[in-house]
């Protein structure tokens, strides 16, 4: 059996059709709901249609099935295929699929792939960071936005955390604490000027962007983000402050 699968595989996956995508929504909503204490705030942000895209943090290699837990519909998730993933880990990405997305060379196809399940009103989730951060959000890519952009579909901000402890509490005979929280959609903007002027606009917006999911995490989860002036006024907005 290989010990873990990379590029060449990952690059050919794409996401299972909408009813495959569907049924299993029902396998991790008993999954999330078995095997962790799972607690979802905010909802009601969630528009009751798409297109619109759901910009998650990446604690944890666990988030995917807390992620669609949370939307509770099919999702298209953008992943990075310039990775290695480890046997045991490769049933969720062969299971559900995903748009495969190479981070150091990101391919017309790609955007193409993204911009169609936005035309077809659907949901695009992304995790904007660009890889897996087990203690704090990163610095945002321009993906997330450019897609939004470009797609007119609002930004639904989430937070999970506690996934990453999950494997150690199972063992431990605990089941995990994992909080899944939804923000208030923002967005889509217009990106006006000249090449370099859209680039900043695209990367003040990312900067936002990561407040807003800041907002929806413990104050020591934020990163870069603690104390910026933004996330009591994104969690006043939110209506709820994230549990430690």
């Amino acid at each position: 059996m290989k010990k873990t699968f990379g590029p060449e595989y990952l690059s050919q996956l794409t996401p299972r059709s909408l009813s495959v995508r569907y049924l299993l929504t029902y396998v991790s909503f008993l999954l999330c709901s078995t095997v962790a204490k799972t607690r979802i705030n905010g909802r009601w942000h969630l528009p009751l249609k798409g297109p619109f895209v759901v910009a998650s943090n990446h604690f944890s290699s666990y988030d995917p099935p807390f992620f669609t837990y949370g939307v509770q519909k099919p999702v298209n998730f953008i992943a990075a295929s310039d990775q290695e993933v480890e046997w045991w880990l490769i049933w969720a990405p062969f299971l559900y699929g995903w748009i495969p997305v190479d981070r150091k060379k990101l391919a017309p196809s790609t955007i193409k792939t993204a911009l169609g399940v936005l035309k077809k009103n659907q949901i695009l989730g992304i995790f904007p960071d660009g890889g897996v951060n087990e203690t704090i959000l990163g610095t945002p890519k321009n993906g997330t936005v450019y897609l939004s952009t470009v797609g007119k579909a609002p930004i639904v901000p989430m937070a999970i955390y506690g996934a990453e402890k999950a494997i150690e509490n199972i063992l431990a005979g605990v089941r995990p604490r994992v909080n899944v929280n939804i923000g208030k959609p923002f967005g889509p903007f217009q990106l006006n000027g000249s090449k370099e002027k859209k680039n900043k606009s695209l990367q003040k917006i990312g900067t936002d962007m990561m407040v807003r999911i800041a907002s929806l995490l413990p104050h020591d989860r934020q990163g870069p983000y603690l104390n910026n002036k933004k996330i009591k006024k994104y969690q006043s907005e939110n209506g709820f402050i994230p549990r430690p």
